[in-house]
């Protein structure tokens, strides 16, 4: 009968679930690149693993959050994703500051994508931290026979900036999207002093300020106003 079930045992449905670990580090990364090179699709691929054929563009900044864990450590990403027009640079220069890490993008198969690099370092250079790491990443590797840009020509751009990593990616097949993103927080946290990882996230130079729950370049909620 349901009354001698072992599942229903007084015990046990009383017993409550212990609370999710808190995170250790909060971690704030930004993509930035020219339009339509696939960052929305590689946050959107990390974050939710989904892939939309047809995004569109991002206007002004967007976020995720996911939760990893490296080194033992839980560690919670903010991952803005930046528009590519020029017009938003104003908005989205504000988010390089607290960047920990900074993944720029580009598209394997426009050239004119790869020629705007200088423009994104001179960025990276004017607003973003000197610590921040640096990721150079080729997306769009499904379209292989469609390529414009070498790996060649990635990994000499990418030697050229001290502390630059290199990788190719394709958001769509799914392929290197992880590693880009965990090698980067690895990256982050192997630069941490070792007394900032024995401490807690209230004690941590990395903590950041609470979470946005819209993004910024939204306006706020009205305030309820009481009818006349």
């Amino acid at each position: 009968s349901a009354a001698g079930s072992p599942a229903l045992s007084g015990g046990q449905s009383r017993r409550r679930k212990q609370p999710p670990r808190p995170a250790d580090f909060k971690l704030q990364v930004i993509i930035i690149g020219s339009r339509g090179v696939g960052k929305t699709s590689l946050m959107e691929r990390f974050t939710d693993d989904t892939f939309c054929e047809a995004c569109k563009s991002t206007v002004g900044v967007d976020f995720k959050i996911k939760t990893v864990e490296l080194r033992g450590k839980k560690i919670r990403l903010q991952i803005w994703d930046t528009a590519g027009q020029e017009r938003f640079n104003s908005i989205t220069s504000a988010y390089y500051r607290s960047a920990k890490g900074i993944i720029l993008v580009y598209d394997i198969t426009k050239k004119e994508t790869f020629d705007d690099l200088p423009k994104w370092m001179k960025m990276i250079d004017k607003y973003a931290s000197e610590d921040a790491e640096l990721l150079l990443v080729g997306n769009k590797l499904d379209c292989e026979v469609d390529r414009e840009i070498t790996r060649q020509q990635g990994e000499k751009f990418a030697q050229q900036i001290t502390g630059m990593r290199f990788c190719e990616a394709s958001a769509k097949d799914n392929f290197n999207v992880d590693e880009i993103f965990l090698k980067l927080v690895d990256d982050i946290l192997k630069k941490m002093p070792l007394d900032v990882i024995r401490n807690e996230l209230s004690n941590s130079i990395l903590s950041l300020q609470p979470e946005p729950e819209i993004p910024p370049e939204l306006p706020p909620p009205r305030p309820h106003v009481r009818c006349c």
